[in-house]
């Protein structure tokens, strides 16, 4: 599914005109591990319970990132996708033609929304 996201991330990029994001291994290792833990630990935030932000998370992960968007609860890209596009800020992050990276974390979790979504662009 994060391969799916990404590819609509790039559609939604060329049709306002942007130039597509690569997919970043090391940033979706920090994105899948950001959804994982709020799955597992039942929380749904940028900054994890000990206020580690998207920011802390990405230089502990050894990258550097510019822009999060999380969701939770959606159960296919294009729902995920949907849903940041209706909300101005994650689609400002989504059409930033300045970020050239993006890595996708879906993860399965025992949390209330049982999947959650990170995306952290570069």
């Amino acid at each position: 599914m994060a391969s799916q996201v990404v590819a609509i991330v790039n559609q939604r990029r060329a049709e306002a005109g942007c130039g597509p994001v690569a997919e970043d291994a090391g940033l979706a290792a920090v994105a899948f591990a950001h959804s994982a833990d709020m799955g597992t630990r039942n929380y749904f935030a940028h900054d994890t319970p000990e206020g580690l932000s998207p920011w802390d998370r990405a230089a502990a992960g050894g990258v550097s990132a510019s822009g999060e968007n999380i969701a939770a609860g959606q159960t296919t890209a294009e729902s995920v996708m949907e849903s940041w596009m209706n909300s101005q800020g994650h689609k400002d992050n989504i059409l930033n033609c300045g970020q050239t990276k993006l890595g996708v974390g879906v993860a399965q979790g025992s949390g209330d929304y049982r999947i959650y979504w990170t995306q952290l662009f570069s």
